[in-house]
């Protein structure tokens, strides 16, 4: 809580990679960059809150990469947490966090993906199979 404000955020894994070729221009000049236009979205979504809430956007690309206010707030409240723990190593074990999450996150991409892949070969080779048996 900050001015009497209660914190709430939004956390989005930007399933869009920056690697796609609509996205590959802006993130080779900048890093982060497809994190900061996911995270500048849902500040506008979220911009009829203002006034009663304190919101912090958390956008996190597939690659790893933090929006920059996400990663300051991260900072902010390591800072916090290490002063009531008094361990200093919290701010590793917070990215560290995120960062199996966010493979975790791709993982279940991934499997997703491939299970989806080997459904259509199991349906071709069984409208393959249907064609021939009643030829």
């Amino acid at each position: 809580m900050q001015s009497g404000r209660s914190l709430v955020w939004d956390v989005t894994v930007t399933v869009v990679c920056p690697l796609a070729d609509s996205y590959v221009a802006s993130a080779a000049s900048e890093a982060r960059s497809v994190a900061e236009l996911a995270a500048t979205k849902k500040e506008d979504k979220y911009s009829g809150l203002a006034a009663d809430y304190l919101f912090q956007a958390i956008a996190v690309e597939t690659l790893g990469s933090i929006n920059e206010p996400a990663s300051d707030f991260f900072s902010l409240l390591v800072k916090k947490i290490s002063l009531h723990s008094g361990d200093e190593r919290e701010t590793a074990f917070l990215f560290q966090r995120v960062s199996v999450l966010v493979q975790r996150f791709n993982g279940v991409l991934l499997h997703d993906s491939l299970w989806t892949h080997a459904q259509r070969c199991i349906h071709v080779i069984f409208c393959r199979c249907f064609f021939y048996i009643f030829l």
